[in-house]
Parts: structure tokens; C-alpha cells; sequence
């Protein structure tokens, strides 16, 4: 059984209030935006993915970001977890990701995530996105029991749950 519906269509462009910013799935043509945008807030990053997911690693190569991001974008083609990148409206910076992925652990059907560069940390655009998400996430998605990481349960609580029993 999959995560998802199977006539389910994710969204391909998500407005943030305001008309100066957007969500979309991110590709792997994006690396050059993404990296960057990685790399330069890597240290606040490790701080709340590092723990759970190990990323992103102070080795991380351009290359490597390439080819975790060709594998988000199979993932999101084959409807399995999808990472939407926030741009400023001419997609000339890549200014952090939502992550929507199936659940690990046990009392969601759905998990979601994101961040910003550390230059918007604060920011109206920061404010934004988070009012966003969950309203997005609630009109849009299939999800029941959404279950926002680092928001309502810290990423340490998040770890100590049990497995999801289809994980």
C-alpha cells in the first residue's frame, strides 16, 4: 500500500503571501543554487537535521549535492517523498526546502520539515513559510495525522518515538 493516494497530483508551484516567493519540487539542475544555499548554512543546519538524518555533512561536495538532488527529484516522479525548494520569484537563489516525507516513525502518516538560509532567520519570508506550511499542507495533501518536525515535537522526542510498522 502506498503512502500516498494513487490518483493523488502533488502541487508543481506553491505561492508564498506576499507574491515574492515560491515553492516547486526541487531538480537536480538546481544544484547550483542549492549548494551554495547549503553549504552557507551548514553549521545551523547540522544542528536540526545532523542528529537524525546526518545532513548535511561539512565533506559535502558540489557532486554529492547533485546526486542527492537527482535522487529527490526520482523520488518525487515516483511519488515516494518529495523536497520543494523555496525561490525568490526569478529563481535566481535557491533560499531553503520543505521536506514532505512518508513517516519513520509510528503516529503519522506523513512528516514534514523545512528550513531557511541563515540570512532569512527571523525574516517576514521565514514568518511566511511557516505560516504556510501546515495550511498548505492541510488543503493540499492527504494526510490525516501530518506530523511537523521540529515545530510541534522536537527532533530529539521525534528520534525516541518507535518505528512506523511500515518502515
Amino acid at each position: 500500500m502506498s503512502w500516498l493516494p494513487d490518483d493523488f497530483v502533488h502541487p508543481v508551484l506553491v505561492p508564498l503571501p506576499g507574491g515574492g516567493h515560491h515553492l516547486r519540487p526541487i531538480r537536480e539542475a538546481d544544484t547550483p543554487l542549492d549548494y551554495p544555499a547549503v553549504m552557507g548554512s551548514r553549521q545551523r543546519l547540522w544542528t536540526i537535521f545532523g542528529p537524525a538524518w546526518g545532513w548535511p555533512a561539512s565533506t559535502m561536495t558540489y557532486e554529492a549535492d547533485r546526486a542527492d538532488l537527482l535522487r529527490h527529484e526520482k523520488e518525487i516522479a515516483a511519488h515516494q517523498s518529495f523536497n520543494y525548494a523555496l525561490f525568490d520569484a526569478a529563481e535566481t537563489a535557491l533560499l531553503g526546502c520543505v521536506y514532505i516525507d512518508p513517516p519513520e516513525r509510528a503516529g503519522a502518516d506523513g512528516e514534514i520539515s523545512w528550513w531557511v538560509v541563515d540570512e532569512l532567520v527571523g525574516s517576514k519570508v521565514e514568518q511566511a513559510l511557516d505560516a504556510l506550511v501546515p495550511q498548505w499542507i492541510a488543503a493540499d495533501w492527504p494526510f490525516e495525522q501530518p506530523r511537523f518536525l521540529g515545530r510541534e515535537i522536537s527532533w530529539s522526542d521525534w528520534l525516541a518515538l518507535p518505528q512506523h510498522p511500515d518502515t
